[in-house]
């Protein structure tokens, strides 16, 4: 359930409110809206509902929620979550900029990549260091090599960094990097990493399992935000259908549903939704068109040579096309 406080009440309210609810063993969570603080409550219901909840000094209304996740709903916040990532702005209506290689294959490959971001009009640098394959006998990345060329390209263009964590045991290692923690979609429900994401102060970036439904989705972040990290970024990268034309089927519509459901940013990947360069643009309109908080997209200085995912990589050029595309759009449908 939730807990709305009345506009104004006290701090002291407040923490008293919180005490009595650890005393029947619950968990509280507060969030902090511009005029009023909400207490989401996680715990046996029957004792918390038993308490006079409403009638405690500062309690405005009480709200039950229905759904399995509690934390990320917008019955715990109404308002849209934003996240700072050193410059770059997350959510809050700004439409942000992900781009960068699939994989880490060389200084000269990752500066070029992260330069032409850069001038692009990226906000945040991608690339991976630790690449999880269907195939053991292909390029599984650089390790930590690659994650001190990230380094490096941040250093030089000031771009954050987005890379992903794939073991438990590697999240101290890649935070010492990175600037966002990717969670890939074959590891939406590593219920351990999740948890220890929760304790991390890194944001999180969750991708969408490919056969994820969206309340599993909505519950794998809520594994995060129960342990304190409350920096999520989720991002569609379409799901596995009966359909062949594409690597998988970009559930465009995942969008709004989840825009109406939670208060997290959610992101959409469109070159791994696809598998196909020439399907990239027209579906990063259609993610800015229906509401999305931002794009993550694969670019790469010589595609016809990249260790990994060159079909769905944008040229340099063709991602310089698809950013004026995009500002052009941005503008006439009022957004940043």
């Amino acid at each position: 359930m939730v807990i709305v406080m009345r506009e104004g009440a006290s701090k002291k309210e407040i923490e008293e409110l919180v005490a009595l609810l650890h005393e029947v063993g619950a968990e509280a969570h507060i969030s902090q809206g511009e005029f009023r603080t909400v207490i989401g409550v996680i715990g046996d219901r029957e004792r918390v509902m038993q308490m006079p909840l409403e009638a405690y000094p500062g309690v405005e209304k009480v709200v039950a929620i229905m759904k399995p996740y509690k934390l990320v709903s917008r019955e715990f916040r109404e308002e849209p979550t934003v996240i700072n990532i050193r410059d770059a702005v997350i959510g809050g209506g700004h439409f942000s900029i992900i781009a960068g290689p699939c994989s880490v294959e060389s200084e000269e490959q990752v500066m070029q990549a992260a330069r032409a971001a850069k001038s692009g009009g990226a906000e945040l640098f991608r690339g991976g260091a630790f690449k999880p394959r269907s195939s053991p006998y292909s390029f599984q990345g650089l390790a930590e090599d690659g994650l001190k060329m990230l380094a490096a390209a941040r250093d030089e263009t000031g771009l954050p960094v987005v890379t992903e964590v794939l073991d438990v045991r590697d999240i101290e290692l890649v935070s010492r990097y990175a600037d966002v923690l990717q969670v890939g979609a074959r590891n939406m429900q590593n219920f351990l990493m999740l948890r220890e994401l929760g304790f991390s102060e890194m944001p999180i970036l969750l991708k969408r399992g490919m056969s994820a439904t969206i309340e599993e989705w909505l519950m794998a972040a809520e594994y995060i935000l129960k342990e304190g990290n409350k920096k999520v970024i989720l991002c569609e990268r379409g799901i596995r259908t009966f359909e062949t034309a594409t690597r998988n089927t970009l559930d465009i519509s995942s969008i709004p549903i989840v825009k109406g459901l939670s208060h997290l940013p959610i992101f959409v990947d469109p070159s791994h939704a696809t598998g196909v360069r020439e399907l990239v643009p027209p579906l990063c309109r259609a993610a800015l068109a229906v509401g999305a908080d931002g794009v993550m997209v694969e670019i790469h200085p010589n595609p016809r040579e990249a260790l990994c995912d060159g079909s769905q990589s944008l040229t340099i050029d063709g991602f310089g096309l698809m950013m004026d595309d995009l500002r052009g759009l941005a503008e006439y449908l009022g957004r940043q």
